[in-house]
């Protein structure tokens, strides 16, 4: 499990810059996973219909943006990036649905919303929680809850090693050489797959659900926050 340094003279280490592939995303994304990572994105869709305001963490080209904007008329997303290629492609990405997104150039482990912005009701983390470390993970959790609504869920999808043989020799191997090229590519520092479980648990949420896609390789989840009551 990676963690943060509790040294009071560490600083965090700066996001990786995505800048460089917002261009080539899609296609890289395709030439890798085919459409499976685009199926682990939408797993929930139907489930976040009555959806009206919702966070998205570092939704890279901002595919799934548009696929949100596109399945609810009446959702307005807030879109947080440490990339401004990103954002832009985002923007782009969503087409005329584009003037129901407020897109934020924005490191997602110290932003917090404005004290006078609605609740959340939904948040969405693709493929964004794996670049973090776990304690930034459950840091995040906690700052983010006050600002959801007591109903909302958190959809992660998120790539994993399942036990047995494919993990081992399948599913291990490919994520090391992900982290490492991503972190060629872009800085990234994080070299293993957090425990987001642990994270948003520690956090205040609860599982609520959960799809595995690629004999476990990929996974979709749903949480929601933990009554106070």
């Amino acid at each position: 499990m990676s963690t943060l340094s509790a040294h009071p003279m560490s600083q965090p280490a700066p996001p990786p810059n995505f800048n460089l592939l917002a261009g080539p995303y899609r296609w890289l994304e395709y030439f890798s996973f085919g459409p499976w990572l685009a199926r682990a994105r939408s797993a929930f869709l139907p489930q976040l219909a009555p959806c009206r305001n919702a966070l998205v963490l570092g939704d890279g080209d901002g595919r799934f943006t548009a696929s949100l904007l596109r399945a609810n008329p009446m959702v307005r997303v807030h879109a947080i990036d440490a990339s401004a290629a990103m954002l832009r492609a985002l923007i782009r990405c969503a087409g005329p649905d584009g003037v129901r997104v407020y897109p934020e150039l924005a490191d997602a482990r110290h932003w917090q919303p404005a004290q006078e912005a609605p609740q959340f009701d939904a948040i969405f983390t693709h493929f964004f929680l794996d670049c973090l470390a776990t304690a930034e993970i459950q840091s995040m959790a906690e700052a983010l809850r006050p600002s959801l609504s007591p109903s909302a869920l958190w959809v992660v999808s998120e790539f994993a090693i399942p036990p047995g043989r494919f993990g081992r020799f399948v599913a291990r191997p490919l994520i090391w050489s992900l982290y490492r090229v991503f972190g060629v590519l872009t800085g990234l520092t994080v070299r293993i797959l957090p425990d987001h479980d642990f994270a948003l648990r520690a956090a205040g949420f609860a599982l609520q659900e959960r799809q595995t896609r690629l004999a476990g390789l990929l996974v979709s989840e749903l949480w929601s926050p933990v009554s106070d009551a």
